[in-house]
């Protein structure tokens, strides 16, 4: 079990476990339209929703998780919240679930997408559909976003650095365009890993952009990371 400040995150049964990017994406998504309706693709443990059900007052935030383990350990992690009232898990893939639901409109759509491309298995099925995007191609992810997401609406992604032109490319045709990006660095000197990227129906010229750098020494967090995750984490 992993422990944050206001709520728990059983992981046992599932592939994927707690890990910064999630954290990242659940503590950086931009909330400034108080969105009422929330949207989490490949949700996993339920993570990221449950960050968001503790920094919103969202009516409802809904989640979607394909793989089985994670499917019911979310379940579990949502029941077991403050928030239970607001939270909802479905077992479906992104192309079910767009086809079932009717009119249906987001505030925020937020997802931490897998994104390996490369084929090369693990040996562990669950792991690997979790890692690699031809589970959740980031085309399908950016339509899905495009078509579901409200006038005043958010999408919010953290993926690979090396991939963020294409996204911002990808996201272009379907007329979403960045209104905030953070690039994540492991330490000052390492390379550019993360983006955290915010997208919006409105193109804004200059959007902000900046860095975030998460240890200066092994656990010798940066006041800027601290601040970004104080509020989740036991021990900052």
């Amino acid at each position: 079990m992993f422990q944050f400040k206001k709520f728990s995150i059983q992981q046992d049964k599932t592939a994927m476990k707690v890990g910064t990017d999630g954290v990242l994406l659940g503590a950086w998504a931009p909330i400034n339209n108080d969105p009422f309706s929330i949207l989490d693709i490949g949700a996993g443990t339920g993570l990221i929703a449950l960050m968001l059900a503790q920094r919103t007052v969202a009516e409802y935030i809904e989640a979607l998780e394909i793989d089985n383990d994670a499917f019911e350990q979310c379940v579990e992690n949502f029941e077991n919240s403050p928030w239970n009232d607001r939270l909802f898990c479905f077992h479906a893939s992104l192309d079910d679930f767009m086809e079932e639901i009717e009119d249906e409109e987001y505030d925020l759509i937020v997802s931490n997408p897998p994104f390996y491309s490369e084929t090369v298995s693990s040996g562990n099925d669950a792991r690997d559909q979790a890692r690699q995007n031809n589970a959740l191609p980031f085309s399908d992810l950016v339509e899905a976003a495009a078509l579901l997401l409200s006038d005043v609406g958010i999408f919010s992604v953290i993926i690979p650095h090396k991939e963020e032109n294409k996204f911002v490319a990808l996201a272009k045709e379907h007329d979403l365009f960045p209104i905030k990006i953070t690039r994540v660095k492991g330490t000052p000197d390492a390379e550019i890993k993360r983006s955290l990227m915010a997208f919006g129906k409105t193109e804004i010229l200059n959007f902000p952009a900046d860095e975030l750098v998460i240890e200066t020494a092994r656990h010798q967090y940066t006041p800027e990371y601290i601040a970004l995750t104080k509020d989740f984490y036991l021990n900052m």
